[in-house]
């Protein structure tokens, strides 16, 4: 695969300045009085500009013989948990009842400012608004089983039922009672090479993969929970951690057809632009006219893009694949640098599969 071309180095400059998170993944500095490389959002006090290199990749940071940053951590995929949460973040999955205090987080020897700065950035809510919202779904998850509503509060914690119905109507805005027969669907942060993506998912198919950073992401799921009537909770399940899997794979060029099973609700037109996005072969790509003309509406070019960016499942229904009539990389809503890297990695992967088939020829 060719190196990819970076932006220029005026632009570089003033994003790294700046702290631009838009950035993350397009490049990372390095500076040469350190001799560290870092992500252009790394927190530490910035250089003069002029004692900055720009790489495209962590990969050719380290080639040039500079060391990654204990603070910002490139060589891991952003939003990955640091060393010093993971015992904390075990414990909540190992039993997402449990009440949390300061005085437990200390007992792990963690500060709870910390904790809760790190959940700030990285969930948009407190460590303790984020364990409760882990116990709330567990109990739904019993009421849903036949668990009664008294037994599924007090095996949460809440010392009273109107405790739990009150923290039950601020999270998810109706009663236990009337949330009983909705369908449940998990919440997850997942992590990948092309930065933190959000997963959403029932215990059939997942439902959203969106980038973290999407503006549309808070109306994508207004528009599935006024769909399917949802009610949302933070947590995983099996559908998730296989889209996971192999989103991982994927980015790493060993896997072109993903078999996770997909729900994708909404207007006759939108799924059946969708339908289309599937059939669309990995490694080619067409354009919004061409779309349009398969569906037997040429003249629907905008409403074919519309829908297109309306597409709540990133890259397994592969709208990065649609392109200007020209060819020209436009309309991705989780960035155009990822849009560039995700069809890099389909073309590379490609022609890694050319050179060995060239070789393993008598």
């Amino acid at each position: 695969m060719n190196a990819r071309a970076l932006p220029s180095r005026t632009e570089m400059v003033s994003a790294y300045m700046n702290g631009d998170r838009s950035y993350d993944g397009v490049f990372f500095t390095a500076v040469r009085t350190t001799g560290i490389f870092c992500r252009p959002t790394c927190p530490a006090k910035k250089p003069r500009p002029e004692n900055v290199d720009f790489y495209p990749s962590a990969r050719e940071a380290l080639l040039a013989g500079y060391r990654p940053c204990l603070r910002c951590r490139p060589m891991e995929p952003h939003g990955t948990p640091p060393d010093w949460l993971r015992a904390l973040l075990a414990e909540i999955e190992s039993d997402p009842s449990r009440r949390w205090r300061d005085r437990d987080l200390r007992a792990l020897q963690l500060e709870p400012g910390r904790v809760r700065r790190w959940f700030l950035a990285n969930h948009a809510m407190t460590f303790q608004a984020y364990s409760r919202a882990r116990r709330l779904a567990a109990a739904l998850g019993q009421i849903k089983n036949g668990a009664e509503v008294t037994e599924a509060a007090f095996a949460s914690g809440y010392d009273s039922l109107s405790g739990f119905n009150d923290a039950f109507r601020h999270l998810l805005g109706q009663s236990p009672t009337r949330t009983k027969d909705a369908p449940l669907v998990s919440v997850a942060r997942v992590v990948s090479d092309l930065g933190p993506m959000v997963a959403a998912a029932d215990e059939r198919s997942l439902l959203m993969l969106e980038f973290a950073d999407r503006r549309m992401l808070e109306t994508q799921f207004k528009v599935l929970r006024r769909r399917i009537g949802a009610v949302f909770v933070p947590g995983t399940n099996a559908v998730i951690e296989q889209a996971i899997r192999e989103m991982n794979e994927y980015l790493a060029g060993t896997r072109r057809r993903f078999e996770v099973s997909l729900a994708t609700p909404g207007t006759e037109f939108q799924q059946a632009v969708w339908k289309r996005l599937m059939e669309i072969p990995y490694g080619t790509t067409t354009s919004y006219a061409a779309l349009a003309r398969d569906l037997g509406r040429p003249s629907a070019v905008r409403a074919v893009a519309q829908a297109n960016g309306e597409n709540r499942i990133a890259v397994i229904v592969p709208c990065h694949r649609v392109v200007g009539s020209n060819g020209d990389l436009t309309g991705y809503g989780g960035g155009l640098w990822r849009k560039k890297r995700l069809l890099e990695i389909e073309t590379g992967a490609r022609t890694l599969e050319v050179s060995e088939a060239l070789v393993a020829t008598p």
